[in-house]
């Protein structure tokens, strides 16, 4: 695809590498067939062609965006199936990033929107914020008929979660119990850290047994993943700053060996740490050291290897999250590792396709993701699992609201499996191994 950005548009790095970019397009199309939202609504705007042509133009044009290129843009769930097919190797995941930013500087939403995205920003990524944001919401609840319908979906959406208290809430540093004397980083997440702790517990469990010593620095906070998919560049890169001075000092001063992630979204964005702190002087080089670093839960496990105490015995749907199979190019190692504590492990049909969780995109796109997380779930029970695994806890929840399946995250298995709890969500059940 051609560009039209003028000599001083060009001399811009961020719209020389959007230009780089675009114009890798040939519009061969085959993006569509694997694009949800093409999928779903059949405009050639809802394409990741489509949304490429959108960006360039928006750029070239400068000033503020028409609103028709903010809504396709908006629709986009950064699921990266795109990047998967596209024959000619387009980075769109940076570019719809870059994208979002302009937006982001340069377009002025209706105010219930700005105030709802600024909500989502400010509460999601700090922990004390979303305990009371949770709180808040069962009080809510009630009400929420007269909210505003996004308001009153992201209120439905909390029903389900309980916020939840870790078994090592209170350290900093957990000591292997094994031979093997690695050291390793955990992130724990900003949602996970509230209603997700069984899944950082059940990953120190496992590390722990299988001889990890564990550092989780308190100075790391959110990634920066959350902000970034919503267009607040400024956010991001302070977060991402924060995260790397941490663990570049746990990497240099402590021999961290990996940076341990079990949530993808947020693995995807610090392996592009590198590329995301590239323009900072300060930090470019450390960023680049960080990133190298990370790795999701299932490549350290592959890595290190695994000894189950005995088989599970289980069929299990494997859903591969979006920013693990797309972004992040990991599908064969949690299937190997669930294969290898005995689990009978299918895979779901369409499982190119995303289930509309996307970080905040289930909150500001509801239509569109109730919509996918309904094809995601009955896609699921064709399989008739006995368990669905995930490595992310936003498709967790996601998928939990169209399906009466269990849902856990792998590593809760893989630590059942090799000794340690059987994850709360088949205690109710009559699921055992063997």
């Amino acid at each position: 695809m051609k560009t039209y950005f003028t000599e001083q548009q060009i001399a811009s790095p961020i719209l020389q590498e959007a230009a780089s970019e675009i114009e890798k397009c040939r519009h061969y199309g085959f993006c569509t067939a694997t694009c949800p939202t093409y999928v779903l609504l059949g405009d050639e705007l809802d394409s990741p062609r489509g949304r490429v042509d959108l960006i360039g133009k928006m750029l070239e044009a400068g000033g503020v965006p028409d609103p028709s290129t903010v809504k396709h843009l908006d629709r986009c769930l950064s699921c990266m199936a795109c990047t998967t097919t596209c024959p000619t190797s387009i980075d769109y995941g940076k570019l719809i990033d870059i994208g979002r930013e302009y937006i982001e500087e340069n377009y002025r939403r209706p105010l219930a929107e700005r105030a709802l995205r600024t909500l989502i920003a400010k509460v999601l990524p700090n922990p004390a914020l979303f305990r009371l944001s949770m709180l808040a919401a069962s009080v809510a609840r009630p009400f929420s008929g007269v909210l505003g319908s996004k308001l009153a979906g992201m209120i439905a959406m909390t029903k389900a979660l309980k916020p939840q208290k870790s078994d090592f809430a209170h350290l900093e540093r957990v000591d292997s119990s094994g031979a093997a004397g690695y050291r390793v980083a955990l992130l724990e997440g900003c949602v996970q850290k509230v209603i997700g702790v069984q899944i950082n517990d059940a990953t120190i469990r496992i590390l722990s047994r299988h001889g990890c010593e564990i550092y989780k620095p308190r100075s790391v906070g959110c990634c920066g993943s959350l902000p970034l998919h919503m267009g607040r560049g400024d956010e991001a890169r302070a977060l991402a700053r924060r995260a790397v001075d941490a663990w570049h000092s746990a990497i240099v001063d402590e021999g961290v060996q990996a940076i341990i992630i079990n949530a993808s979204g947020c693995g995807t964005t610090i392996k592009d740490y590198g590329h995301l702190l590239k323009g900072d002087p300060d930090y470019a080089s450390k960023a680049q050291i960080v990133a190298d670093h990370a790795l999701d839960i299932s490549e350290w496990l592959v890595r290190i290897g695994i000894e189950p105490v005995a088989p599970l015995g289980l069929r299990v749907a494997y859903h591969d999250p979006c920013s693990l199979q797309h972004a992040q190019r990991v599908t064969s190692q949690p299937r190997q590792l669930l294969t290898r504590v005995g689990c009978d492990v299918v895979n779901v049909p369409e499982r190119h396709m995303c289930c509309g969780s996307a970080g905040t995109y289930n909150m500001l796109q509801p239509e569109i993701a109730g919509r996918l997380g309904k094809r995601k779930a009955e896609n699921i029970s064709r399989t008739k699992p006995e368990v669905i695994a995930t490595g992310n806890i936003g498709c967790m929840n996601q998928i939990q609201q169209y399906s009466d399946v269990p849902i856990v995250h792998f590593v809760e298995l893989l630590d059942w499996a090799t000794g340690g709890k059987k994850p709360v969500a088949l205690c109710a059940t009559a699921l055992n191994r063997g």
